[in-house]
């Protein structure tokens, strides 16, 4: 009988680590993206003006399909998920837009409506955003990755001030707790064995936390008031309403959420050494289409990949799909028990702004290894990420620059992350596709301006497509 070949080793990306670290690590995913989670719901509920109780019903059935979204994505059927370990949470993006919505006469019903047309609008162009992937070489990969890294560092500062809207907001003890979480996260990395160190942000916001209780930094009185079991049912604030401008400005979100996603897919292809390719890409936007269509059954809003996440997939290397979709089920069990859930909205600001400089600096530092394989010789890639850099990082700097512009145009250059990818894709083409002009330094023959490696990744990906 002929020996039997060894089996193939699983991919990092599929290995099911035990179950006791799957759950600390899926747990670390859920602290990591929790305040981001609850704020859109928050942020949307408060600008309406709704009773603490519908508040709190927003928040339930947000958390509810995070999960469900987020296993979606991890793990995937059909063609529906990435199969990478991507978190979902409701997206930033929409909130200017729905907040116009709810409170120009449309209210939930209005907003339910335009979410879910937005799905449906997503899962249609899903395979189209897929065959652009040629014009994602490492040249725009990395500058993503590095806007997306810098635009969410003012997030952490203001988590580590104290939260935006708190009345000790910058108060040297909120930076001082902040800064304790901090240097825990750095030394449990550096002195800390292996699995300690994949833990080092959950160990962090646990010692905050415990330093945070005994110095008032925070209150536990919600989680007696919340109930044990909550369940969202579909349409609970009413049937869909389908209005026509709610519905334009909800697809142009769609369009700046594709983009943000298709970004933050690639960074974690990179982190985990599986590339994303055109058709994983379809399946991935595929699966926010179908989440944003649950949210919008669901009392919820419109989905997409959590960018804080994938800062905590490099820094912890920890690579494995499992683990995220175990911060779903965690998500899930929050959304179904919301006295848990208050539980963990009780953590303060501050510990969370601790954890978050770290996880969000890991993000930019991937951009900028991406970025390191590109060839700069030529000068002109070198303003292709200066000029992508920039745009991208006006809005976050500058956050009222572009208030007198259209709304459309507000929805799509008020995200960095979309007006800097949108710039890197524009200039890329303009300098290492379009011929060179007679003032252009031209290319060498059978090569891009943009070096090499650039050009290999963009025939790789032309022959994929």
């Amino acid at each position: 009988m002929a020996p039997t070949a060894p089996a193939r080793p699983a991919h990092p990306v599929d290995e099911v680590p035990p179950v006791r670290r799957l759950a600390a690590f899926g747990l670390q995913h859920v602290l990591a993206m929790y305040a981001g989670a609850v704020a859109v719901p928050l942020i949307v509920g408060g600008a309406m003006k709704l009773p603490p109780a519908d508040l709190a019903y927003l928040i339930t059935a947000d958390l509810l399909v995070c999960g469900i979204a987020t296993l979606i994505q991890c793990v995937g059927f059909w063609r529906f998920g990435i199969r990478l370990p991507i978190m979902q949470g409701c997206t930033f993006a929409a909130v200017s837009p729905m907040v116009l919505i709810g409170t120009t006469g449309g209210g939930l019903p209005a907003i339910y409506g335009s979410v879910i047309v937005a799905g449906l609008a997503i899962m249609l162009l899903a395979p189209v955003f897929g065959r652009l992937l040629r014009f994602f070489p490492p040249l725009v990969t990395g500058t993503v990755i590095l806007i997306i890294g810098v635009s969410l560092l003012p997030v952490a500062g203001n988590w580590a001030a104290g939260g935006s809207g708190a009345g000790d907001f910058g108060a040297p003890e909120n930076l001082a707790l902040a800064a304790f979480v901090l240097a825990v996260v750095v030394a449990v990395q550096r002195f800390g064995p292996a699995f300690l160190s994949r833990i080092a942000v959950l160990i962090g916001i646990a010692v905050g936390l415990a330093v945070a209780v005994p110095f008032g930094f925070t209150d536990f009185g919600r989680v007696a008031e919340a109930d044990w079991l909550g369940v969202s049912t579909p349409f609970h604030f009413g049937a869909p309403v389908f209005e026509t401008s709610a519905i334009v400005s909800m697809l142009v979100v769609a369009l700046v959420c594709m983009t943000e996603t298709t970004g933050d897919f690639i960074a974690v292809g990179e982190m985990t050494d599986r590339k994303v390719a055109p058709r994983s890409l379809a399946d991935g936007l595929r699966a926010d289409g179908l989440s944003t269509v649950l949210g919008g059954v669901f009392n919820t809003f419109p989905y997409t990949a959590y960018a804080q996440n994938v800062g905590l997939v490099g820094m912890t290397r920890v690579r494995s799909r499992w683990v995220v979709a175990a911060a779903g089920g965690i998500l899930v069990l929050l959304g179904l028990l919301p006295k848990l859930g208050a539980v963990v909205a009780a953590i303060p600001a501050p510990v969370l702004g601790g954890a978050g400089l770290v996880m969000f600096g890991t993000v930019a530092a991937s951009g900028l290894r991406t970025l390191a394989r590109v060839d700069f010789a030529g000068g002109h890639n070198l303003t292709v990420v200066a000029v992508s850099v920039a745009v991208g990082l006006l809005p976050v700097g500058v956050p009222t620059v572009y208030d007198r512009f259209p709304d459309w145009f507000q929805t799509v250059m008020h995200s960095g992350i979309s007006a800097g990818c949108l710039t890197a894709i524009v200039l890329n083409l303009l300098f290492n596709h379009l011929p060179a002009g007679g003032g252009s330094a031209a290319a060498e023959p059978g090569r891009l301006a943009g070096g090499g490696g650039q050009q290999r990744v963009e025939q790789a990906g032309e022959k994929v497509v």
